[in-house]
């Protein structure tokens, strides 16, 4: 954890930066280039200014003052990790920076931001608040942080992998053509991508600039006519470009990237993302004469619906994940109920460790998919937790031990969270388990018409723990990209409206929480493939394959219907895993997915 005194250091350097500049203030998002969630060390300036370290948020340095926006995630976290003394903590989506600049910002203030980390959306939410108190909002064309920041880490140079299209499912030759007819239903010319993930589908590659995120940083552009320019750091390919599918693939560096959209775009209309894209590709493209549609990318919602091979793969990889977590979860039982009170307890960073070994034993394993939430106790209460020497707590029976973990395999990319006791659970934690479990079902039972949008689906999650007068403050669930990043946009359940529908063939998550702050937390998640019930209807099937533990439910507070269900899931459970898991697992996997049945 970064001392106060370095921050203090470091923000006294930004000021006196920005005060040469002219400027009254300046923005410094959780975002690289490529709107990154996990960015490179050399691109988090966010945690370099603040000392925070989550994966969504943004600050705001004035001359006087300095503010923190994050979301409900991080709301424990944040106040762990940044000095309050420094920063004023704010919600990044309920009192957004764009209001306060409405409600605080001057006349005559400058505040600078640089384009290629500010998203178009954000940058006109941001001016629009600014001009209306004839603030302005200004660029800033060099990188403030290489000024302050003396020994900032290089650009990462990860290598970069093709794809087979045995796995991959289509060629990438295919899937341009598709994309450029969507460009040109689109009205545009030329899509700019971004996007990592986006270029790593359509090209067929994988990359390793960051851990756990097997994508190349780099952009793209591609014409309606197919060919495409991709700017990509040529030492990531290495020599031998034989098994990559370069076919109309100009190859040129990541540094021309701004100049040569302003060649391309001259008296072309360009398709830009404003969500994603950073809004110097809008700039460059209306300082070239072009136009602009402004449109989620066609790739992002293309990549989203899965092809039959990718679909496999998910099921395939989510065999040996299961092998992996029950085999975990078992050892954690025994282990943790064994030296407990002992001088030598388990603890979350050793059962952190334990689970990467267990996957690694699985076929196709490459790495794990984030870093893994191990979190016990109080711990748990914050929801994106990861565990540190300083933090690292004994997994017992006093409170719920909280798992939340995913692989990246060579066919697929997992996301499961479970929650363990291995004691009696408390009255609050039985009954609030109990909600969380029910509000889980009542999603992944749900049928509903295709198309059907994530935020119309999102209450089914919640109303059990709102019928008790809670709630928790993330999302109830997320895309799941293949072989790609844990968190695939578009689709989300969440409050906030996503305009996206869910079709057969969308991959998400379902993962309902309660966090109690200071005392413990609970989520329950399965990734889900969306599947077709009828010609007008879809519904979820499970794609994860590990016991739910039931020790802490009021099975009477479980309606027939959910009875049955978990049943049927614990047979499936027990008829694919118990051939599969190691002996000593074997009995926990038939205790945890016996039949259960309501108390007379």
């Amino acid at each position: 954890m970064t001392s106060s005194a370095d921050i203090k250091t470091r923000l006294a350097a930004l000021r006196a930066v920005l005060a040469s500049k002219g400027l009254d203030g300046f923005v410094v998002p959780r975002a690289d280039a490529h709107q990154s969630e996990v960015a490179a060390p050399r691109d988090d300036c966010l945690a370099f200014i603040t000392g925070f370290t989550g994966s969504a948020g943004l600050a705001l340095i004035m001359a006087d003052k300095a503010l923190i926006f994050v979301d409900g995630r991080y709301d424990i976290q944040v106040r762990h990790e940044v000095d309050q003394a420094l920063f004023e903590v704010h919600h990044l989506h309920n009192a957004p920076i764009d209001r306060w600049m409405r409600g605080n910002a001057t006349k005559g203030m400058q505040i600078g931001f640089d384009p290629m980390l500010i998203n178009g959306e954000l940058h006109n939410r941001m001016s629009n608040a600014l001009v209306k108190v004839g603030a302005v909002l200004t660029p800033v064309a060099d990188d403030i942080f290489d000024q302050i920041w003396k020994d900032r880490p290089l650009k990462p140079l990860g290598a970069v992998r093709a794809m087979p299209v045995s796995v991959a499912g289509e060629t990438s030759k295919s899937k341009k053509q598709r994309v450029a007819a969507s460009i040109t239903q689109s009205g545009a010319d030329i899509v700019v991508e971004t996007l990592p993930d986006n270029i790593a589908w359509l090209l067929n590659v994988r990359g390793s600039d960051v851990p756990m995120n097997p994508v190349p940083h780099s952009f793209l552009t591609l014409s309606s006519d197919g060919t495409a320019e991709w700017f990509v750091d040529p030492r990531k390919l290495g020599n031998d470009l034989s098994t990559f599918e370069l076919d109309n693939v100009q190859l040129s560096s990541p540094d021309a990237f701004i100049d040569r959209l302003g060649e391309l775009a001259s008296g072309k209309t360009v398709l830009i993302d404003p969500q994603f894209s950073p809004v110097a590709v809008r700039l460059a493209v209306k300082a070239a004469g072009g136009k602009t549609v402004s449109k989620t990318s066609p790739i992002t919602i293309l990549k989203a619906s899965k092809n039959a091979v990718e679909l496999e793969g998910y099921r395939r990889c989510h065999v040996e994940d299961g092998v992996a977590v029950t085999n975990f979860l078992a050892w954690v039982l025994k282990e943790g109920r064994e030296r407990e009170g002992t001088a030598n307890p388990l603890t979350e960073l050793e059962a952190e460790a334990k689970l990467l070994a267990f996957r690694a034993e699985g076929a196709g394993f490459l790495e794990a998919s984030f870093r893994s939430i191990s979190a016990s106790g109080s711990n748990a209460a914050m929801c994106h937790y990861n565990s540190a020497e300083d933090t690292n707590a004994a997994i017992d029976s006093h409170s719920p031990y909280l798992i939340d973990s995913g692989g990246q395999y060579t066919d697929g990319t997992t996301d499961i969270t479970r929650t363990l006791m291995l004691g009696t659970a408390s009255d609050a934690v039985r009954q609030t388990y109990t909600a969380v479990l029910k509000g889980f079902l009542s999603l992944l039972m749900a049928k509903m018409p295709i198309g059907t949008q994530g935020h119309q689906l999102d209450a089914f999650a919640r109303r059990p723990l709102w019928d008790l007068g809670l709630d928790y403050d993330h999302g109830t669930g997320h895309g799941v990209g293949h072989n790609l990043l844990i968190h695939e946009y578009p689709h989300r359940f969440a409050k906030i409206a996503n305009p996206y529908g869910l079709e057969p063939g969308n991959i998400m998550t379902i993962e309902p929480g309660y966090y109690e702050a200071g005392e413990y937390g609970l989520r329950i998640e399965n990734q889900v493939e969306v599947t077709a019930v009828s010609s007008k209807f879809c519904g979820f099937v499970s794609l994860t394959l590990v016991p739910i533990d039931l020790s802490a439910v009021d099975v009477a507070k479980l309606s027939d219907d959910e009875i049955l269900y978990l049943n049927n899931y614990h047979r499936t459970v027990r008829e694919v895993l118990s051939s599969r898991v190691k002996h000593e697992t074997l009995a926990f996997l038939m205790e945890q997915t016996q039949a259960i049945t309501r108390p007379q």
